[in-house]
């Protein structure tokens, strides 16, 4: 008996073209994702702006990491002596008088300080200057271009202040030897143009050790010592010999150096963070694209399961397709980094030419985001896919097709959402995630500055101080005889200094917040002692009710930090974040830890009568030109932290809110293309293009709406699981204020209704028997 014909399906069904068995190739996977171009083209876009973050960001901490390196490098040292546990080269504080006894150890064959620091520059708010000795050997590796070295005769006998710029700082400020240069508020002459090949140093400058200590107000200060031993045997030797001189000192190599420094971690971190955004909205983006995908194509794919092809094939398929959309979007994500790059580097003379530091493994930790962001994207729909059966799969109708479910309540937006679940709570969850972390972010920043007014305000003073014409709060420094004279003015009763510090412990690795505060002035008043008793001297400590449980120090024990022990005499609790993640010390104790003897970071001022503090901060003002005086409500909105942590917020909120966008726009055209016929019907029924406009526009500003919703609750969700960090807990107050979550339904309405307004307008644009003819 012969065998019956096997089981053929004709080339064509039902008008869906049947790719034969033999057919199935990769190229197949690409047809098919351009079959529509513009949902492929959005979702690479919203996969490619998260990568251009990592690119750009992971660049620039790169650039840092880099840098410190070859400076280490290119010191030509074997070691390295600083202040241990410092957030940054640029924090760390070391005694000059160390420098004649070092280098007089046997051990020694020659040393040399080095400053650094960050000031104002031209018009850019963080520039970097290096600071050696003119007999330095160190100076030897800047390369002079142009002009000459600082150490040259020439340059000694001339007047005023001397200065030597990089090469990328020359090419970006459009400088040459000879002009002038204005450094803080210091103006100085530009004697030569140097190169060294390192991407910090030619983009900073350098100036004389003098110079660098009065422009940073560190008198008799240096960063740090570079050390070149006689013999490399000998480095155990000068360990013991230091740490015994010098105890609150670290000795390091070079090779190790720069690993230790927190900035370059916390830009590393900062990368990451945008990265795990990346992936969840760009794959939740991709996970609702590839949905629409398989119900679009769900005839298509039964016909193959009739022809032979197994749910594993299909499943292949499936992934691959999201795997090579996620491969494209990373491609041109990192196009799209380099341009952003190029941006950057034309807008500050730091970060000059800076996308030609674009190495091979950033693209490779882009991508090692991408791939997982397609097989997590595509994994839903592709098991989905392989799980339909034949039959069911070969009678679907589209979307004219299946159940209608409806709910019991609701116009027709609410009801044509209802229908699509799966979709609907897809597209929530992107624009929830974009709002939630903007108005988390928020909301933190808001109670960290909210906590730093309680420094003034909680204290019962009216007036805040700081240092005038500086990048950073941690950099101002006051002259402890400024404060004498405002204490002098006859509208004052009391004048506090204070300082705030950050320091590693060495134990975990975590930041410890250092206050100082004078033992005997009215500002500590403030800090209620729950258990043990009041600070009355130095090498003293207050701690923190939380680091005390958190580190397991009660009372009597002792506390090292930076090479110096602490006795804590006593447990606060304030509830403010920076005090609660730390300690109090003298304010003297403070001044030593952070090299700044006879200075404060701010001064906290209370008056007779309040009603004359307003007279009282305009006489400060303009009879102390160094300082800047405020109402203590309102100093927090003039610090200069205050604008770049808006900065950063705004670059997180910008980047959620295109990725967010984007899905929102990609999810809506879906359902153009999906209700064709049924918008069709409408037309045919009288519904006019603006009511059609209407009904696609009202259902995006729903989804905005509602995902709004989900957002205000996401982000309490992640304050808390914040709250249950050990290093946290306790210290993360958040401030929740109406026109946080009015500003969270807005962002969440334009996204709905930008990410509505095309496909809206696609949709009055559908001709009625055209529409009526789509399959």
């Amino acid at each position: 008996m012969s065998s019956p014909p096997p089981f053929t399906v004709p080339t064509s069904l039902a008008g869906i073209a049947v790719i034969p068995y033999s057919d199935y190739n990769y190229p197949m996977i690409a047809k098919n994702l351009f079959r529509r171009k513009t949902r492929t083209f959005l979702t690479m876009v919203g996969i490619s702006i998260g990568v251009a973050a990592i690119i750009a960001l992971g660049a620039l901490a790169r650039m840092f990491e880099n840098s410190y390196q070859s400076m280490m490098a290119g010191s030509k040292s074997d070691l390295v002596l600083s202040q241990p546990d410092a957030f940054d080269v640029s924090y760390s504080t070391v005694d000059e008088k160390v420098g004649p006894e070092l280098a007089a150890m046997p051990e020694v064959a020659a040393s040399s300080a080095m400053l650094q620091g960050l000031i104002q520059a031209e018009g850019t708010p963080f520039f970097f200057i290096f600071a050696y000795p003119s007999d330095s050997y160190l100076l030897e590796k800047y390369q002079i271009i142009a002009g000459d070295s600082l150490s040259s005769p020439a340059v000694k006998k001339l007047r005023g202040k001397p200065v030597m710029i990089g090469s990328a700082t020359a090419e970006a400020l459009n400088k040459a030897p000879g002009d002038s240069m204005v450094l803080g508020t210091s103006l100085f002459r530009i004697v030569g143009v140097y190169q060294t090949g390192d991407a910090l140093d030619d983009r900073s400058a350098v100036v004389s050790l003098p110079d660098a200590q009065a422009l940073l107000d560190r008198p008799n200060q240096v960063s740090l010592y570079y050390i070149q031993l006689r013999s490399p045997n000998l480095r155990a030797n000068l360990e013991r010999r230091v740490t015994r001189r010098w105890p609150d000192l670290g000795l390091s190599g070079t090779d190790t150096f720069a690993d230790k420094q927190i900035m370059v971690d916390a830009l590393n971190g900062y990368v990451w963070v945008i990265a795990g955004l990346a992936i969840v909205i760009g794959g939740i983006g991709m996970m609702n694209a590839q949905l629409m995908s398989v119900i679009e194509r769900t005839r298509e794919i039964g016909v193959l399961r009739a022809v032979g092809w197994s749910g594993r094939r299909v499943l292949v398929m499936i992934l691959g397709e999201s795997l090579l959309i996620s491969l494209l979007g990373g491609m041109l994500g990192v196009a799209l980094g380099w341009l952003a790059l190029y941006s950057l580097s034309t807008s500050s003379s730091l970060i000059t030419g800076l996308a030609g530091t674009l190495e091979p493994d950033l693209i490779l930790r882009a991508f090692l985001v991408v791939i997982p962001l397609g097989l997590i994207g595509g994994l839903y729909p592709a098991w989905r896919a392989a799980r339909l059966p034949p039959v069911e799969a070969l009678r679907y109708e589209g979307g004219t097709g299946g159940s209608v479910r409806r709910l019991p309540f609701g116009g027709l937006a609410v009801q044509n959402l209802w229908q699509r679940t799966g979709r609907t709570l897809l597209t929530l969850s992107a624009i929830g995630v974009t709002v939630g972390t903007i108005i988390a972010l928020e909301s933190t920043i808001r109670g960290a500055y909210s906590s730093m007014t309680v420094l003034a305000t909680g204290s019962n003073f009216e007036i805040a101080v700081r240092q005038s014409n500086i990048t950073d709060t941690s950099m101002s420094a006051i002259d402890e005889r400024v404060g004498e004279k405002i204490a002098a003015l006859p509208e004052v009763a009391h004048v506090s200094g204070m300082m705030l510090w950050a320091a590693i412990l060495p134990e975990s690795g975590s930041i410890f917040v250092i206050n100082g505060y004078a033992p005997n002035e009215y500002a500590i008043r403030r800090f209620k002692v729950v258990e043990g008793e009041p600070m009355t001297g130095n090498h003293q400590m207050l701690l923190s009710k939380m680091m005390s449980d958190t580190l397991n120090i009660q009372p009597g024990d002792t506390l090292d930090l930076g090479g110096v022990r602490y006795r804590i005499v006593g447990l606060y609790e304030t509830g403010v974040v920076w005090e609660e993640m730390g300690g109090v010390i003298s304010l003297r104790d403070a001044q030593s830890f952070m090299g700044k003897p006879h200075k404060v970071m701010l001064y906290m001022v209370k008056v007779h009568d309040p009603e004359q503090a307003a007279a009282v901060v305009e006489k400060i003002n303009r009879e102390f030109p160094g300082v800047y005086a405020a109402l203590s409500g309102e100093f927090i909105n003039d610090l200069p932290d205050r604008q770049s942590s808006t900065a950063i917020l705004n670059g997180i909120s910008l980047l959620t809110i295109l990725v967010g966008g984007l899905v929102v726009l990609n999810t809506m055209l879906m359902v153009v293309v999906e209700r064709t016929r049924e918008i069709g019907v409408l037309r045919a029924l009288g519904w006019g293009r603006r009511r059609i406009l209407g009904l696609i526009l009202n259902e995006a500003l729903l989804v905005g709406f509602l995902g709004g919703l989900v957002g205000i609750a996401l982000a309490f969700a992640m304050v808390a699981m914040l709250q249950v960090i050990p290093m946290l807990e306790g210290a993360l107050t958040p401030v929740w204020e109406w026109d946080i979550f009015a500003r969270a339904i807005l962002v969440a309405l334009l996204l709905g209704g930008l990410g509505g307004l095309y496909p809206a307008y696609r949709a009055t644009r559908l001709q009625p028997t055209e529409a009526l003819r789509y399959e």
